[in-house]
């Protein structure tokens, strides 16, 4: 029997081996890695594109030509009549104040709207001393819409340099020309008064059953107040809490008339021992009657 190997024959031999080299079959892998098949994408494309257009913008004519073209086109964008600002509406505030306001946010209309800073705007509104808070936005129709809250007045604070409203903070709000211009608020004086408004507002509170007769406060020394009441009487408070010493004055006064008395001070500097002093006219009638009574025995 004669072998199979004669009968049958390879028909790809004497051809060349038709599998890649090493060499070739390692720079396929390697092209199929994730990596290189983005960077050949995207990475090529991209630094390409950046080299060209360094080239390009090399030349500083072009470069001032394509600024040109976007200043434009910028131009075009925002001059638009629906981003055009036309007026500034000022709400919550009374007329004097609102006069500063367009003084102090000087703005020529129309104006673009992303030429606005309004974060700026609102800190120079609030910069004022009448204005406790503000809120600046653009309202549709081209308005600047301005909200306002005034502070309110609540004392007088009379200085060597003249009259001035606070609020219950004590800050100031307004220079005051007369006293008589707000006659319903407490007046206050002395040299860092202003500091202690607070606890002065709390003083006239608890004084409220003096009436007409309470004048005001004044700080003496910068560390405590004076109630100053007519025909020139004073009460003398200590330095640490002054509210429960004015109380019981006017407790003792409530019963015993001390207040409606020839009396020139009540001085409560010293808890554990208060003082009331006598007026000169009280002092000099004791006096007299004391000699009076001794000339008699």
């Amino acid at each position: 029997m004669q072998s199979l190997k004669g009968w049958f024959r390879n028909p790809e031999e004497g051809r060349a081996d038709p599998a890649p080299s090493r060499l070739k079959y390692r720079l396929q892998r390697w092209m199929l890695t994730p990596g290189i098949r983005f960077g050949l994408r995207f990475g090529v494309p991209l630094c390409l594109i950046l080299v060209a257009g360094s080239a390009y913008l090399a030349d500083e004519g072009r470069r001032g030509a394509l600024q040109g073209l976007i200043n434009d086109a910028r131009a075009a964008i925002q001059e638009r009549p629906e981003f055009m600002v036309k007026v500034m509406a000022v709400d919550g505030a009374g007329t004097s104040v609102a006069q500063d306001i367009r003084e102090v946010v000087p703005l020529d209309f129309p104006v673009s709207s992303f030429d606005l800073d309004l974060e700026q705007i609102r800190d120079v509104i609030t910069g004022l001393d009448p204005v406790k808070s503000a809120s600046v936005r653009i309202r549709p129709g081209g308005i600047l819409q301005v909200d306002v809250e005034e502070r309110e007045p609540a004392l007088i604070w009379r200085s060597r340099e003249g009259l001035a409203l606070l609020d219950e903070n004590g800050i100031h709000v307004a220079e005051l020309g007369r006293r008589s211009l707000h006659p319903d608020l407490p007046l206050i004086a002395g040299k860092g008064a202003a500091k202690h408004a607070a606890q002065a507002l709390r003083l006239f509170a608890a004084a409220k059953p003096l009436g007409p007769r309470l004048r005001g406060l004044v700080r003496v020394g910068e560390r405590r107040w004076d109630v100053v009441l007519d025909r020139k009487q004073r009460i003398m408070l200590p330095a640490d809490d002054p509210v429960p010493a004015l109380e019981r004055v006017l407790a003792v006064s409530e019963v015993q008339d001390l207040l409606e008395r020839d009396v020139a001070s009540v001085d409560m500097r010293l808890a554990g021992r208060p003082t009331v002093r006598m007026t000169e006219n009280s002092v000099e009638n004791w006096w007299r009657i004391r000699q009076l009574n001794g000339g008699g025995q």
